[in-house]
């Protein structure tokens, strides 16, 4: 049974699409549902189902190690990490944040949410010393997030509601690919879904909040952004649509060029669907990006406009870049490795 195990590990597929030719390789498989990916020290590094956090090298997967990080059955769809450790945090009250060590991975609770609707949607670094945890809203609709120190301590605290804007009723957020916040330099900006959804955008320099309304499908609990990127300040993409209806592909995809201020809906039923991640591919200015969803896999090579498909692989949530040729996917059960020939 090990050594079967060990030669699916080693399973790749090649096929072409539209002339781009895509190599796929199964790193991973194991019983865990993953939503949150990082990329460090050679490895993927994920969280998930069960408690589970671990990691699979990228050059030899037969190199990998997993723990548990609390014998609660606990569920994870955050991951983020500075220059000495990792964070994750659990998504339901009590919301408990482990801080993991990168060399030792001893583990550390280092925040504790008992708030009854805490329900902490994505993690996201702005640098090493400046990470920040976002929940959907508390009981008064507040913005809630949880922030790390600028003195290089990695202390978390909740922050207080001066100077936030407030969500509306029914609005919240997806923990769906721990994709729903993003940052430049200058800017972090948080997107949110339900009966309204919005771009929240920090401005890091003045802490000051400006809050834009978007052309995306929006109204119900299952619709709305699911994940945004960013390159630089200005051009950015947000795609999502409706979990519940997942085939439907009408005003799921928009960009824009002004840094979130206004939106403009691309390939608008010309598309595949719903989709939980997207992520700019490196150096290309914006033009190339891939975007996930729990039935395809679609590219774009034109700043959004339109999409290819280049995998039907089912069950995948979350992807990250490795390099400008190499992504890798992760969802229910396993960890892919695709490379790309552009």
């Amino acid at each position: 049974m090990l050594k079967k195990s060990i030669v699916i590990l080693f399973i790749i597929s090649v096929f072409c699409v539209n002339g781009q030719q895509v190599k796929t390789e199964i790193l991973l498989e194991d019983k865990i549902s993953i939503r949150a990916l990082e990329i460090w020290d050679h490895k993927v590094w994920y969280s998930g189902t069960e408690s589970k956090f671990g990691y699979v090298s990228l050059v030899d997967a037969r190199d990998k190690k997993q723990k548990v990080l609390t014998d609660e059955k606990l569920q994870f769809r955050t991951l983020g990490q500075n220059k000495t450790d990792f964070y994750a945090i659990t998504i339901e009250s009590p919301a408990l944040m482990f801080k993991i060590n990168k060399r030792t991975l001893a583990k550390q609770v280092v925040l504790r949410d008992t708030a009854k609707t805490a329900f902490y949607d994505a993690l996201h670094f702005v640098n090493d010393d400046l990470g920040y945890a976002f929940s959907d809203p508390d009981t008064d609709l507040n913005l809630k997030l949880a922030v790390s120190n600028r003195k290089g301590k990695n202390q978390w605290y909740i922050t207080d509601q001066k100077g936030k804007p407030k969500m509306n009723k029914g609005e919240a957020a997806f923990a769906a690919s721990n994709s729903n916040m993003a940052s430049s330099k200058n800017y972090l900006w948080i997107a949110s879904g339900g009966a309204t959804s919005r771009i929240f955008r920090l401005d890091l320099r003045n802490e000051s909040w400006s809050v834009f309304n978007t052309p995306f499908i929006q109204g119900s609990s299952s619709q709305g952004i699911y994940a945004i990127d960013f390159y630089k300040d200005k051009f950015g993409i947000a795609v999502g649509g409706d979990y519940t209806k997942q085939s439907e592909n009408i005003n799921n995809i928009a960009t824009t060029i002004d840094g979130g201020q206004t939106w403009t809906v691309q390939a608008s039923g010309k598309n595949r669907g719903y989709k939980s991640c997207v992520k700019i591919r490196p150096r290309s200015g914006g033009k190339d990006i891939i975007a996930v969803g729990d039935q395809n896999v679609e590219l774009s090579r034109d700043f959004g406009k339109t999409w290819t498909t280049i995998s039907n692989e089912k069950g995948l949530y979350v992807c990250e870049w490795t390099d400008r040729n190499t992504i890798i996917f992760a969802g229910k059960g396993r960890i892919l490795k695709m490379n790309l020939k552009l």
